[in-house]
């Protein structure tokens, strides 16, 4: 059956995308939840219309994503940690950390969802972090680690 997605649909489409899915699929779930409609030929312009608003979505929301990259990627943020004599820290920087570290010295808020540290970060020194703002965006951050 070929349906036009009302949202975005994990394996299966974004919205306003046409597609085609299993009968039972569409009738058992997408339909009664709303989360799709039965393509016609005036729902097909409708579709248009959202895929044509989705791009424009997209498009600024990338533009705000590389914006915030530029911002950040030259600068370093500094995060002040309790550590012992050899450098280690008594705990680890986490996301939220460094979230409200960028915060404070760039006037930029980042969720803390969207840092990614690979190894977590448990001693003084330099260290980097992505940032994924965007599917399509994902920048280092440079950490400063010194001791308090």
């Amino acid at each position: 059956m070929r349906v036009i997605l009302r949202t975005d649909v994990d394996l299966v489409g974004k919205r306003g995308d046409l597609v085609d899915v299993s009968d039972g699929h569409a009738r058992n779930h997408l339909i009664p939840k709303g989360l799709a409609m039965r393509a016609t030929a005036d729902a097909e312009a409708q579709a248009e219309q959202m895929r044509k608003a989705r791009e424009v979505r997209d498009t600024k929301a990338i533009d705000a994503a590389q914006a915030v990259a530029t911002a950040l990627v030259p600068q370093t943020i500094h995060i002040t940690a309790k550590a012992g004599e050899t450098g280690h820290l008594f705990g680890a920087v986490h996301e939220t950390e460094i979230a409200a570290a960028v915060l404070a010295q760039t006037e930029i808020e980042l969720d803390k969802k969207i840092i990614i540290i690979d190894e977590p970060i448990k001693t003084v020194g330099t260290h980097y972090v992505m940032a994924k703002v965007h599917q399509e965006v994902q920048f280092p951050i440079t950490i400063e680690v010194e001791a308090l």
